[in-house]
């Protein structure tokens, strides 16, 4: 009976839905240029996508970790060889872990926003990503079906910065897990922990002015975290830059801290303010909106 087919049809595709892997793809071309905050997020993602039999997952990355590549990349890759990609192996729906996403896509788009800071700050970032994200992150925002952000905070930012309709946006927070916990070895000494990348927006020459100021009685300033850009610098009597560790050496260091100090002066999350809390380490942030929502009224927050 030609009258009940559409039903019978609907059946047939919920059945094959629910029995059938969904195929995701999943942009990893972050991996390749840091290993800070947005890392640790894609890589806990892909640990979890791993272990579900209901998706089939689809790793996609553009090659190269030169940042004289980076024009190519979100050229490139972004706006032509990813969607393509996502296109030739029909995948259900696109997931790009961070706001550099294509900005046409037949696949369903889904696309996580950790901040906009881009927009909010210009003057912190180099002359090719304000421009670049200036003129994309709008057009990546309508093209999406979904947008994720880390917090409500930077929900409210996507709403505010780029008019993204309320119920387009969904917010699914960070979170933090082994290592960082209270469990375990904790660093000798007695210091104050910083965890940035080095770059104008992480505030840390303000913070190491401060440091020079409030004479700790010999407490040290130790700085953890990777290179980055802008020429900010850590060094001086009584400061001691790691560089970048892994995460059961970050874990330790935030354990035997005296305090965490964190007090960038933008962020759509903070996830260094999470992982001394989880580590029990006491902290002091700078008052963002961000850090507020994190601390949970649990850190001591400071004007950055």
């Amino acid at each position: 009976d030609l009258r009940v087919m559409p039903d019978f049809v609907a059946l047939v595709l919920v059945f094959w839905s629910v029995h059938q892997p969904l195929r995701v793809g999943i942009d990893v071309s972050p991996l390749a240029l840091t290993r800070a905050g947005t890392a640790r997020h894609i890589r806990s993602l892909l640990d979890l996508f791993e272990k579900d039999s209901a998706l089939e997952l689809r790793r996609y990355g553009f090659g190269g970790s030169s940042r004289a590549l980076v024009p190519m990349r979100d050229i490139g890759w972004y706006l032509a060889a990813l969607p393509a990609r996502a296109r030739l192996d029909a995948v259900d729906v696109l997931h790009c872990p961070t706001h550099r996403a294509p900005v046409r896509s037949t696949a369903p788009l889904v696309v996580t926003f950790h901040d906009l800071a881009v927009l909010r700050h210009p003057e912190t970032f180099n002359t090719w990503t304000r421009a670049y994200s200036r003129l994309t992150l709008p057009r990546v925002a309508k093209a999406a079906r979904r947008l994720i952000a880390v917090s409500e905070f930077t929900r409210r930012e996507l709403i505010d910065l780029l008019d993204v309709p309320e119920d387009k946006v969904r917010v699914i927070p960070n979170a933090v897990g082994p290592p960082f916990e209270q469990r375990g070895l904790a660093a000798e000494g007695d210091y104050v922990l910083a965890v940035s990348t080095l770059e104008p927006r992480k505030n840390l020459p303000r913070l190491v002015e401060a440091y020079r100021r409030a004479g700790l009685n010999g407490l040290e300033l130790v700085v953890a975290g990777a290179p980055g850009w802008g020429g900010v610098r850590v060094e001086g009597d009584g400061i001691r830059w790691l560089g970048e560790v892994q995460d059961e050496e970050l874990a330790r260091l935030y354990r035997g801290a005296r305090c965490v100090a964190y007090v960038s002066l933008y962020e759509g999350f903070g996830l260094p303010v999470l992982e001394a809390m989880a580590c029990g380490a006491p902290v002091l942030a700078g008052r963002t909106d961000a850090a507020e929502e994190v601390a949970g009224g649990a850190a001591v927050l400071v004007d950055p």
